[in-house]
């Protein structure tokens, strides 16, 4: 299972109602947070998620509003106890950035390591597989993806018609082999076919690009920028690197994912949800995301 958090929703500025945009997850004790703006972690509050089981920050680019949070979320998770490594993922740059904001957080209790992705790179956070690619926007930006495999399902009869015993079953089903009885018994016979996992994809601050509708195809989640409502402000979305509703839409139709939750709106779009007709024409199951959204994602 992997639960799902809109802390913010916004582009470019925090307003009084609406924070800037990110994204959080939990999974397996384990957590990992999408961009960091000014204000995130008071989001994080306002959501009552706690901040110790955020094991990894996933940077898209150096924007100030994706960054500037970074020194004030670190200062959080020291104040919060946190003594687990922390690795903050981004594009190259990254560590500079990171180096300037330690200047005003240099003494935490855990250790904070920078990871510096290029496109098609691969991470792990907990039994989460992350990998990324290259969107397109005004700074190098990344596109991410999260993948939660489900083993195959553990054959009771088929271990037992084997006669192995009992203890010998958690490591069949972690997909290690045994010995027994002079021979060594491998995981599939045991195990069933393999079946679908969950996976998700974060998107934000860029044209729809074919790099990114490849890294999200058939993912259980879209969470996709829609910075501008207005069909008339396509000639602004191309000059500035973003997309409209109706972009978003196009893009979740086309990559064939289950679900799509928009976010990162204008500071100009007071209303996005009277903009949702534009995204549904093209994806009519549209969520038009708000600050405190949640939602989860379940194994069939």
């Amino acid at each position: 299972m992997i639960e799902v958090a809109l802390p913010g929703t916004g582009g470019m500025m925090p307003l009084p109602d609406r924070w800037l945009s990110c994204l959080a997850i939990r999974s397996g004790g384990h957590g990992v947070l999408f961009d960091c703006g000014e204000g995130t972690q008071i989001a994080l509050k306002a959501i009552n998620w706690g901040f110790r089981d955020i094991d990894a920050l996933c940077v898209s680019h150096l924007h100030a509003d994706h960054v500037s949070g970074l020194v004030g979320m670190l200062l959080m998770l020291a104040n919060s106890g946190r003594a687990e490594p922390l690795t903050i993922y981004g594009p190259p740059g990254l560590s500079a950035v990171v180096a300037c904001q330690r200047l005003l957080a240099r003494y935490l209790p855990y250790q904070a390591a920078v990871s510096e992705l290029w496109p098609g790179e691969t991470f792990a956070v907990g039994g989460l597989r992350g990998t990324c690619a290259l969107a397109e926007h005004r700074a190098p930006c990344l596109a991410y993806r999260l993948d939660l495999p489900r083993r195959p399902r553990f054959s009771p009869e088929r271990a037992q018609a084997l006669g192995l015993p009992v203890q010998t079953w958690r490591t069949l089903q972690s997909g290690q082999s045994v010995e027994w009885e002079g021979r060594t018994v491998l995981p599939e016979e045991v195990l069933g076919p393999p079946r679908r996992g969950l996976s998700l994809a974060y998107v934000t601050d860029t044209r729809p690009v074919e790099a990114v509708a490849s890294l999200v195809a058939g993912v259980d989640l879209l969470v996709c920028e829609a910075t501008f409502g207005d069909p008339a402000d396509q000639p602004r979305a191309v000059e500035t690197g973003h997309m409209t509703f109706a972009e978003a839409g196009r893009l979740a139709r086309d990559s064939e994912v289950r679900r799509l939750v928009l976010t990162h709106f204008s500071p100009a779009l007071r209303d996005p949800e009277a903009y949702r007709p534009e995204a549904a024409r093209y994806f009519p199951e549209v969520v038009v995301g708000h600050d405190g959204l949640r939602l989860s994602l379940a194994f069939e």
